[in-house]
Formats: C-alpha cells, structure tokens, sequence
C-alpha cells in the first residue's frame, strides 16, 4: 500500500496508475469493436444500428455501479491519506453489497420495461427485434456488470492497481473469446453479442470476489467480504453517494446525450446510424484512453489531498494533463488521416466506408481537449466536490450538448448533429481550466 502512494517520482505515479487504468479501458473499448466486428459480419445494418442504440443503456447499467465504486474510491483513498484503515475498509464492505442489491434490483426491473427502453433508445420496425434481444441478456447479466465495474474503482483506491486491471482485461478477453464462439461460429448474432458481454463481466466478478477473500485472509484491513462487517451509517453512506452519484451522472448523461444524438441521426436512416456507430466506437479510443488515465490517478490525487500534500497533488494533475492533451493530438493526427481505411475494417459498402471516414475526422476534432476535461472532472471527484464535478457534467451532456445538437441540426442537418461534440467540448475546456485555477487558488488561501 504505501510503496504504490508514496512513490517520489510524479511521472512513475502517472505510470504506475494510468497505464493499467488505460490498458483496461483498451480492452474494454477492443471488446466493444469486437461486438459491432462480429456483428457486422451478418451484413445486416440493423444489427449493427441494434448494437449502436443498446450502448447507452449498457452504460447506465454501468454508471449505477459507478456509485458505489467512483464514490467509494474517492472516500476510501482520502481516508487512507489520512491513515484511516478500518474506516476504509468499512466503506468498501458497504459498496460491495449495495452494488450486489441494485444489479438485482436493475436486472428486475429491465425486463419488465424491456420494450419500452429499446423504443426509447432510438429502435424502430428495422431493428426493434435485434435491440429487444441484445437487451434481455444484458439486463440478466445486469448484477455482475456492476461488480465488475464498481470493483475496478474500488481496488485501484485500495492500492491493488494490477488485479483491478487483471480483472477488467481478464472479463474483456473472455467476453471477445465468445463474441467468436456466439456470433461467427455459432450465428447468434446480437443474442450472442450480448451474453458474451455478460458472461464475460461475470467471470471478471467472480475474479474479483476471489481476490477480496485472498486480501482478507491476508490481514488487509481495506478489503472485507463478510457480511458482519457492514457497518454503514448515515454520515458514510452520504458521503460515498454525493461523490457517487456526480460521477455516475456522466455516464447516465452521456448516455441520454447518445441517445438524443441517436435518435437525430436515425432521421437520416439505418445506414448513418451504422456509420456513425462504427466512427462512435474507433473514437472511443482516445475517449476511454484519457477516461482511464484520469481515473487511475484519481486515487492517488485524493490521498495527497487527504494527506495534506496540496503540491504533490497540483503537480500530478498538471502532469497528467499534458500527457491526456499530448496522447489526444497523436490520435486525432491518426484519426485524419487514416479514417476511411479503419472503417474498411468493419464495412465492405464503400459508400458507408466513406461515410464513417468523414464522421471520424469530425468527432475526432475533441481528442486533445479530454486530456484536460477528464483530469479535472477527476480532480473533483478525488476531493470530494461534488457540486463542481456535478457542474461539469450537466454542462457537458445536458446544458450544452443536447441543445447544440438540436440547434446544429436545424442549420447543418447531419453535419450539424455530428459536429456538435467536438464543438461543445471545446467550449466546455475552457470552462474547466477556469473552475480549476478558481479552485486551486482558493484552496491556497
């Protein structure tokens, strides 16, 4: 524990967090390639639209979780800074369980309103059957996708970097081993897409389950599995959700955002919405890539800030955002140039290719920017602010976002609609720098 957060080099810190943190996130967004890969061998648009459309209701599944594991990792690292053990192990038993009871609860709950959410999401007479089916096994598997996401989050803040890494690309891997099995061997199409999403979670829950009871037997007194340890109270649990429910907001506005932004594109038929899926997913590179750098420091920031080291921490989110804003430019180059030829991968029409080429140079245009937003969207967080983090998000995804793909709409049609990201994103930079140099000086005084 204290080898991995008192690390003297800034640059090792970045390093030794970001890079596992990103390298899960790589294998998360290569499973997701992998899904519209192989469903894209059916040669059916809608399947492929079907696949589009079901992501943002996977990632509010995920963002429940994030609750409790984005929640309970800031709360867990700031009270480890402050050499708090038994305490931290108390709000990581308490994440745990109430992680368990909501997949149970959204798993319920899902399938009761199985149709009305695929209708919602954007489906329509092409591709309602294909999103109906691909959302029945994701909402069964809706208990283990949260554990194995919120347990990512919770071991990073407890010091165990490497097995919440090991975890995510172990759960990613199998998933992408029965993509093969369901969908190119078997012909299941998005069924299989969706339980090898499933199953793949579970198997990275069940991994994680395991590793808290091996820590346990260790003496390590962050991790506790047993049920009469929980001793959550009022102060702890507000505690965990006004971090939480900030941090979960950005994926659940971002899915309403995708789903909004869906729902524009749909106007122009199935083959845009297949298009700008496939661009959606390559550009979901960087995204996730700088999502994973900001978060696998994220711990370490709320332990300096717990510990009362206000340079340190200054100087890890400075450090970091240059690296984010560096690793964005390399892809945008990337992205640019080669377009048209990644899409090749994934489409054989060259009209479609050509199509999904122009969308990703657009959507593109932002990859710089996330360097700064993420870290300091985590930065937030990490402290425990939640109302400015808060702010950030809602300006993101419902102030800004949504009206500017209404309002561009109307003026550029789908041009517009593509262009509204980066546009806001660009925007939304400036206002981050402003609220973090507010902050930092405020914190000085």
């Amino acid at each position: 524990m204290t080898s991995v957060y008192e690390e003297k080099s800034i640059s090792k810190v970045i390093m030794r967090a970001g890079l596992p943190a990103m390298l899960g996130q790589l294998t998360t967004l290569i499973y997701n390639i992998a899904d519209t890969f192989f469903v894209s061998l059916t040669k059916e648009p809608a399947a492929i639209a079907a696949v589009t459309l079901c992501a943002p209701i996977l990632l509010i599944i995920m963002s429940v979780a994030c609750i409790f594991g984005m929640g309970g990792s800031s709360v867990i690292a700031r009270l480890l800074g402050q050499e708090k053990k038994t305490e931290a192990g108390a709000v990581m038993n308490f994440c745990v369980y109430a992680m368990a009871i909501s997949g149970v609860i959204t798993l319920l709950l899902g399938l009761a309103f199985l149709q009305p959410l695929a209708l919602v999401s954007g489906a329509d007479a092409d591709n309602i059957v294909y999103t109906c089916e691909y959302l029945k096994w994701i909402f069964i598997g809706a208990p283990f996708i949260m554990l194995a996401n919120g347990f990512v989050h919770l071991f990073r803040s407890a010091g165990l970097i490497k097995e919440g890494t090991i975890g995510l690309v172990l759960g990613n891997v199998i998933n992408m081993v029965l993509d093969y099995v369901f969908i190119a061997i078997l012909g299941w199409g998005t069924t299989g897409a969706a339980l090898a999403t499933s199953l793949g979670f579970a198997c990275a829950a069940v991994y994680y389950i395991v590793c808290m009871i091996r820590e346990e037997r260790r003496g390590n007194q962050t991790v506790s599995l047993a049920p009469k340890n929980i001793s959550a109270n009022p102060a702890m649990i507000r505690k965990v959700v006004s971090i939480g429910i900030p941090g979960a907001l950005i994926t659940v506005l971002m899915s309403v955002s995708n789903i909004v932004l869906n729902n524009y594109i749909s106007i122009y038929g199935s083959d845009r919405v297949a298009s700008y899926g496939i661009a959606y997913k390559l550009n979901m590179i960087p995204i996730l890539m700088s999502v994973g750098l900001s978060q696998g420091v994220a711990p370490f920031v709320g332990y300096y800030y717990g510990g009362n080291k206000k340079k340190r921490m200054a100087d890890t989110v400075k450090y970091t955002m240059f690296y984010g804003v560096l690793m964005g430019g390399v892809f945008t180059v990337v992205f640019s140039i080669f377009g048209e030829l990644l899409a090749s991968l994934f489409l054989q029409d060259g009209a479609l290719m050509k199509q999904t080429g122009y969308f990703l140079k657009i959507l593109c245009l932002s990859a710089p920017l996330l360097g700064v937003i993420n870290m300091i969207t985590s930065y937030f967080q990490a402290l425990g602010k939640a109302i400015k983090s808060l702010t950030i998000t809602v300006l993101r995804n419902a102030v800004m976002f949504i009206p500017g793909v209404i309002l561009l709409n109307y003026f550029w049609e789908l041009n517009g609609v593509i262009a509204a990201q980066p546009v806001v994103e660009t925007v939304l930079t400036v206002i981050c720098i402003f609220m973090y140099r507010k902050d930092i000086k405020a914190d000085s005084n």
